[in-house]
């Protein structure tokens, strides 16, 4: 998103105040560039309405849940799963035990799901974790079903998610996304900042893909691929740190349009402390990066090619970590240089961090204020709550700057993040005949 200019205007006169007022506006007009398409999003999202036609013919799914140590919550999830306003008999549950210690396999059988256990300390991720569970599915229950909807194991789902998916498959989508709410919103600051950005994604990014035609994105869990389609690609080959904006991506290079869909809700448990979700967003970034690195080339040729789709993942996949990386180098060059060159460049250099920081602040608020706004009655918290996050969510997103330069050095792994949340669907007002 870009920033007003008044902001990045540094004092004085020297030659180096100058120039960092110059790349400064430099990296103005590179955000601008790259996103200021995004502005558009939000008036679409707000006032743009395109219903998916209920479909009158019912498919089977087949559910897929990756789980390592997750015997707290596993059966909360299977149990929302199996309740879905959808005919039984058109529902299977699949629950992969990944190298886990504890009780998972049992809680997931006493549930109702059918479970595999795979030992693989080599091989660990989502990414591999969802190829062997893909694949033993495909030996032991071939046509099974139509299509597979992924979710994690912490994840309540709504009950009328299949048969939101249902009308999306049969409108024609090979790949679709979820509306992703958070279920543990009041549980910490960290887990409710967590919360508003996944609920701009949804609303205001896929949201308005969906209305404009475009292709929307995978985030994470709560989404439906047919059967057909992954056979077409030989069936699941990501595994780098974001296996699902790697496949977002190999949709767009493709061509493959991903749907998004409103009515498909679920409540995902967000990290409560500062260290477990600093670490997360280090893979994160780090996983980024191997993407771009992998991808930006040939994201870029479809763009010019006039895919406006791989022009969206392009954008989303690299400009931002790029350019903060280069604006926190260059200004931290320009404090080192400030000491040897005097009090007033010291001043000069300390004064343009500051108004980048504000704008960046305001800027995130508005979007921290917007989003809020519209998704007033999905946040299930109280209003002063609600309120403090919108003033806290910027200086959550700042602590990606430190983030995205870190990662750029690190070699972070998948680490389990401990899930402890038992709410269950009776704690949310299901949504499914929302518009």
């Amino acid at each position: 998103m870009s920033i007003p200019s008044s902001f990045f205007s540094a004092s004085g006169g020297s030659a180096l105040a100058n120039t960092l007022a110059v790349i400064s506006n430099i990296i103005l007009v590179l955000f601008t560039v790259c996103y200021l398409y995004q502005y558009f999003y939000i008036p679409v999202a707000l006032f743009g309405k395109r219903a998916v036609k209920k479909a009158a013919r019912r498919h089977s799914f087949a559910v897929l849940v990756c789980a390592r140590n997750e015997e707290a919550v596993i059966a909360g999830c299977i149990d929302s799963i199996i309740s879905q306003a959808y005919p039984k008999e058109l529902l299977r549950v699949f629950v992969l035990a990944d190298n886990c210690t504890d009780g998972t396999a049992e809680a997931a059988r006493s549930a109702g799901a059918i479970v595999y256990e795979r030992k693989d300390e080599r091989r660990i991720g989502k990414g591999y974790a969802l190829e062997y569970l893909f694949s033993r599915i495909a030996e032991d229950y071939p046509r099974a079903a139509d299509a597979y909807i992924i979710f994690d194991a912490d994840n309540i789902v709504d009950s009328g998610f299949v048969a939101a998916m249902n009308d999306m498959y049969e409108a024609g989508y090979n790949v679709s996304t979820c509306y992703r709410n958070t279920k543990n919103y009041t549980d910490s600051v960290i887990a409710a900042c967590s919360g508003l950005w996944f609920l701009r994604e949804s609303r205001f990014l896929n949201g308005a893909r969906m209305l404009l035609g475009t292709g929307c994105a995978v985030s994470g869990t709560g989404f439906m691929i047919s059967r057909k389609y992954l056979e077409s690609i030989g069936g699941w080959n990501c595994h780098i740190l974001i296996e699902d904006i790697e496949f977002t991506v190999e949709c767009a290079l493709r061509g493959e349009k991903i749907g998004y869909c409103r009515q498909a809700i679920t409540y995902d448990e967000q990290p409560v402390d500062f260290k477990t979700a600093w670490h997360q967003r280090i893979r994160w970034c780090k996983g980024y990066f191997q993407l771009f690195t992998k991808y930006s080339l040939r994201l870029l040729k479809g763009a010019l090619k006039g895919s406006f789709t791989c022009f969206d993942m392009l954008m989303n996949l690299s400009p931002a970590y790029i350019i903060s990386i280069f604006g926190q180098l260059t200004f931290a060059a320009g404090l080192i240089i400030s000491f040897f060159t005097g009090a007033a460049d010291i001043i000069s250099v300390l004064l343009s961090v500051c108004k980048l920081l504000l704008g960046g602040y305001v800027t995130m608020f508005i979007l921290g204020a917007i989003t809020t706004a519209s998704e007033w009655k999905s946040i299930y918290a109280k209003a002063p709550w609600k309120l403090l996050i919108v003033l806290l969510f910027p200086l959550f997103i700042a602590t990606y700057l430190p983030i995205s330069l870190i990662a750029l050095f690190s070699k972070p792994q998948w680490k389990h993040i401990e899930h402890t949340s038992r709410k269950t669907r009776s704690d949310f007002k299901s949504k499914s005949d929302a518009a």
